[in-house]
């Protein structure tokens, strides 16, 4: 009985040794371009894994003819709703110029490769000659992977590449995602010597500025202006607050437009950084909040004394436009959040709580004001009688409730 437990016991051991060693080596084997076997006897000279997407290029390079037999293979890929695509650039670093070979799986299931030059995003990856000659361009779909096969004729022996995965839309290429990944996927390539680079860090750099970019605006537009607007309604109701509710109100305001308008330059910025790329919606939304913020702080310039004709009409525009630059706030900081399409139901579940706070402060706040407002024209009815008859306000304007 203790021998069979023993044994047991060891073929437990021995099995969960096994397990652990597949586990472990596993995704290292399907990580590796090396010991990969190609259809019909297909044997290249270097290899090299490339950093993202799941992608591995094989080559030989013939320096007598200057041509190089390429085998670009993308895996863990969807065949049936995927297109991947490996391209030089003999211009510029990423996608923009650059000469591609495509692959995809057509309607019929069948591989379907073809070469494209990439001369803007509109029109994503259609078929077009490239630069360079390409000859015995042709694609294999096995399980979950996609292999480019072509040879080519490099303008240079070292060039940038790129490459990359994508989702098929209307059974062709569409658009591939704007973050992550898929701006990672560039970098140069040395035929001769099997060398390739990665430029990750500057397109991780430049994910970091869009990141930078999208925090001062949901601080600033998002958080901030809100904020201001509260301090303004509420605060003046109490008259132990006055005049500071006032300057916190302006203070709060103005801090959100310096910090709204280094968001927006630096969103001009990486407007620029990515020719071809419009995100219309947003940057219309953008163009038109720096505006409208822009005549709200001139508008503090020319603000009428209280008992000023134009007051009114002052602080109905005031008012007004206030409100309207909040709300296209709110909605331009979660367009924002699609863009950036890294962590954004993190950050917009974060926003969202700042949005839920803020409301419940006002909610709080608004029954509070109403109370001191009814309370005090239920202690002093015949003052401000006379007041209204004299046509003065009693300080807070002729109303029943506190007004911005």
């Amino acid at each position: 009985m203790g021998r069979r437990r023993i044994t047991t016991t060891t073929t437990c051991l021995l099995l969960i040794s096994v397990i652990i060693t597949t586990l472990l080596s596993s995704p290292a084997t399907a990580q590796s371009c090396k010991g990969f076997t190609f259809q019909s006897n297909r044997q290249y000279a270097t290899c090299n894994d490339l950093p993202v997407l799941n992608a591995h290029l094989y080559w030989t390079y013939n320096s007598s003819q200057r041509t190089a037999d390429i085998a670009f293979r993308a895996t863990g890929v969807n065949p049936g709703s995927n297109w991947v695509a490996w391209a030089l650039n003999p211009t510029q670093s990423g996608m923009l110029g650059a000469q591609a070979l495509v692959a995809y799986r057509n309607s019929s299931g069948a591989p379907y490769a073809y070469t494209s030059s990439v001369s803007n995003y509109t029109t994503t990856l259609a078929p077009s000659s490239l630069s360079f000659p390409v000859e015995k361009i042709s694609a294999t779909v096995t399980g979950s992977e996609i292999i480019i096969f072509a040879t080519i004729r490099p303008p240079t022996t070292t060039v940038n590449q790129a490459w990359q995965v994508g989702p098929l839309s209307g059974g062709t290429p569409g658009a591939h995602a704007p973050s992550g990944p898929n701006v990672r996927s560039a970098g140069t390539i040395d035929f001769l010597s099997g060398q390739t680079t990665s430029t990750g860090n500057v397109a991780g750099s430049r994910q970091r500025r869009r990141n930078v970019h999208g925090v001062l605006n949901a601080v600033s537009w998002g958080t901030l202006m809100p904020l201001g607007a509260i301090i303004a309604r509420y605060m003046r109701v109490f008259k132990s607050a006055d005049p500071a509710w006032f300057y916190l109100h302006v203070g709060c305001q103005f801090s959100a437009y310096v910090v709204g308008v280094a968001g927006w330059g630096l969103g001009l910025k990486l407007g620029r950084e990515s020719q071809g790329i419009v995100y219309h919606p947003h940057r219309n939304i953008g163009i038109a909040l720096f505006c409208l913020a822009t005549l709200q702080v001139f508008a503090l310039l020319v603000r009428p004394k209280k008992d000023h004709k134009y007051r009114l009409y002052w602080n109905i525009y005031h008012h007004s436009m206030g409100y309207v630059v909040i709300i296209l706030s709110i909605i331009n900081i979660f367009k924002g959040f699609d863009i950036l399409n890294l962590d954004t139901n993190k950050w917009k579940r974060v926003y969202i709580g700042i949005l839920i706070g803020l409301g419940a402060i006002a909610v709080v706040l608004e029954a509070i004001t109403w109370g001191v407002v009814l309370k005090r024209k239920k202690d002093t009815p015949e003052k401000h009688h006379a007041n209204g008859a004299n046509g003065h306000s009693n300080g807070y304007g002729a109303r029943t409730q506190p007004v911005v």
